[in-house]
């Protein structure tokens, strides 16, 4: 999934921005993932306000695939 009208993020020293050096932390690592899933969400949410029909499609073949998934 690619969302080509938004800018690329560009980590600097001020965010934290790791070296070659220094090895990452799991303080940073769940910081950018958080981060990366709050941008998802809202991503998808943005998605079912601009294609209602296309966003309740994919929400009926996901509990689709949830209620035939077998354990």
């Amino acid at each position: 999934m690619t969302v080509p009208d938004l800018p690329d993020r560009k980590t600097d020293a001020a965010e934290g921005a790791v070296g070659p050096q220094q090895p990452e932390t799991d303080a940073q690592r769940r910081r950018r993932r958080a981060q990366f899933l709050r941008e998802l969400a809202e991503a998808r949410a943005l998605r079912e306000r601009v294609q209602p029909r296309r966003a309740k499609a994919a929400r009926l073949r996901h509990a689709m695939r949830m209620r035939t998934f077998r354990w």
